[in-house]
Formats: C-alpha cells, sequence, structure tokens
C-alpha cells in the first residue's frame, strides 16, 4: 500500500487549509498547514497583478526556505459593474498600501456593497503552484478554478469564519440565501469545476508512473 503525497500548504490561515482538506478529501494527499510546522519563516512578498504570480511568489518562496514540496494558492475578487477604482483583483485585503485586519475587511466590503444597492455580482478567481523539488514548479489558473458568481452583500450573516471574512457576505445568486444558511452549511461559494481536485489528480498520476 503506497503512503499519501504529503505536501504543505503555504499559508498560516487554518480556514485555508481546513477548506482545501475538505475539498481534497478523496485523493491519497495528506496536507499540512505552515502554522502545523515548528518553523519560523518570513513570508514572501505577494507583489504580483495576477494571482497566478502571487501563487508562485509565495510557492517558491516558503520552498526555498523548507525544502519540502509545497503548494501555495492566490485569489483575485471580482466584481461586476463597478468602478474600476473599486474593483479588488488581488488586493482583496489591502487597500491604499495598507492591510486590513479579517474585521475590517468585513466592514469594507460591506459599506462598498451598501454603496451599490445592497449587493454586488461577484466571483473569485483562484491559482495554484506546486514546488516539488528546485526543478520541478507547476503553475495553473484555468477557469475550472473559478467559483461560481455569487452576491457580496451589506448585512453580514451572524456566522463569522475568522480568515474567510467575507462568507458572512456571501450570498448564492439562486436561492438568495447566505453560503452559510444553505444545506452544506458552508460559507465559501462552489467551484464552477472542482479544478483543485483534477490538478492534485494530475500531479498525483505523473508521480506513480
Amino acid at each position: 500500500m503506497k503512503a499519501s503525497m504529503k505536501l504543505i500548504y503555504g499559508t498560516y490561515n487554518p480556514a485555508k487549509v481546513e477548506s482545501m482538506r475538505r475539498r481534497v478529501a478523496g485523493l491519497d494527499l495528506e496536507i499540512i498547514g505552515l502554522n502545523e510546522i515548528e518553523n519560523s519563516l518570513h513570508s514572501p512578498e505577494e507583489s504580483g497583478d495576477t494571482p497566478i504570480e502571487n501563487a508562485t511568489l509565495k510557492a517558491v518562496g516558503y520552498f526555498d526556505q523548507l525544502k519540502a514540496p509545497l503548494f501555495s494558492c492566490d485569489t483575485g475578487l471580482v466584481f461586476e459593474s463597478v468602478a474600476e477604482e473599486d474593483q479588488p483583483g488581488t488586493m482583496v485585503r489591502r487597500r491604499d498600501g495598507q492591510s486590513f485586519t479579517y474585521r475590517e475587511m468585513l466592514d469594507y466590503y460591506s459599506e462598498m456593497a451598501k454603496r451599490y444597492g445592497g449587493k454586488i455580482t461577484a466571483y473569485y478567481k483562484n491559482a495554484i503552484c506546486l514546488v516539488l523539488d528546485d526543478a520541478t514548479v507547476i503553475s495553473y489558473d484555468g477557469e475550472d478554478l473559478w467559483s461560481e458568481r455569487f452576491y457580496v452583500v451589506d448585512k453580514p450573516h451572524e456566522r463569522y469564519n475568522e480568515g474567510f471574512p467575507l462568507d458572512s457576505l456571501s450570498v448564492e445568486i439562486n436561492s438568495n440565501q447566505y453560503y452559510f444558511d444553505l444545506e452544506t452549511g458552508i460559507g465559501e461559494p462552489d467551484l464552477q469545476e472542482d479544478g483543485f481536485v483534477k490538478f492534485f489528480e494530475r500531479i498525483i498520476m505523473d508521480i506513480q508512473k
């Protein structure tokens, strides 16, 4: 029996680690967050203009410090029908050079939704970069990693997920219900297709050849 493939997830956000574990639960894959490793690491600078550039910067930066198979993800938030200056892009947690706390982030986007009539249609563009060794860096940002479209609304749900503050503002378009109130009870929007699972399936198959 082959041992599970072990990968470090280049994030200190436990909510992101648990979300990814849940997503790939059916694969022979063990994911470990940086908060579970006894190391003092410096965070790579996220200076890219796109999610795939930032995912790559983070993955390579953490790999250079740990020298162990590792992946990182990055996300861009896209709003439809808003002014260009209100478009978050990759700067979801930053504005005018300042970083938000998670609570400040929740307040900021709640106020923005209020300015646009109470809700904004949005979706996430996700990217992933996996570094297996010094010569093997695999980046991907296909549309199967994008989320479905959803509403960001002005009134937060009573539930709050530290690490994913916008879950409290996320409403499914078809049902007009908060994701927290759906049968799954998970606050985050679904992917259009589960591109993360397909990505890791391809990696595992290539390694086992």
